[in-house]
């Protein structure tokens, strides 16, 4: 647990000491093709640092019999993250940090009819990000380990992560 605190401090301390302005655009709006698809925003609020929030849809239902089957989820998730440039790539930079989620489910099955349920989860974040120079397109790819709480999912996924296609708001 202590060489883990020493790596979170060291890596915090790193991205915060780095003199590169990271920034080369402002927000940009698009999706996530990852696990579940998503609508994403992200606003950088200083050179280094952006926010990310994205919410998300999943259902997988079916009649059967004239009942309903399946289950549908609602997701907001939220990140904080910190930009460091690749010293020889204009636009391109690579980040780290963490956020939250919440998925709000609905189950139904032939048996026991409609229930609900809220998963929450902590989540990690590692990517690139890269800004295209003369287009207002941003990409990105992320892998994103969450550990869930909660009855409807629970325990740590390691799978989870996206491929982003942004369109630029503001440079």
């Amino acid at each position: 647990m202590k060489k883990l605190f020493i790596l979170v401090v060291f890596a915090l301390g790193f991205g915060y000491s780095s003199g590169l302005s990271a920034q080369n655009y402002s927000s940009a709006v698009g999706i996530r093709l990852g696990v579940p698809w998503s609508i994403s925003y992200k606003m950088f609020i200083s050179d280094l640092a952006a926010i990310e929030v994205y919410g998300s849809f999943r259902s997988n239902r079916a009649t059967v019999s004239g009942l309903d089957a399946g289950w549908t989820s609602i997701g907001i998730n939220g990140a904080y993250l910190i930009h460091n440039e690749f010293s020889n790539t204009e636009g391109l930079t690579w980040y780290y940090g963490g956020g939250g989620s919440v998925y709000f489910w609905s189950y139904a099955d032939l048996y026991t009819g409609t229930r609900g349920n809220v998963t929450f989860g902590v989540s990690g974040y590692l990517g690139l990000d890269y800004k295209f120079g003369n287009a207002p397109v941003n990409i990105s790819v992320d892998w994103v380990p969450t550990f869930y709480i909660g009855s409807a999912l629970g325990g740590f996924g390691a799978g989870q992560g996206a491929l982003a296609v942004r369109y630029v708001l503001g440079e």
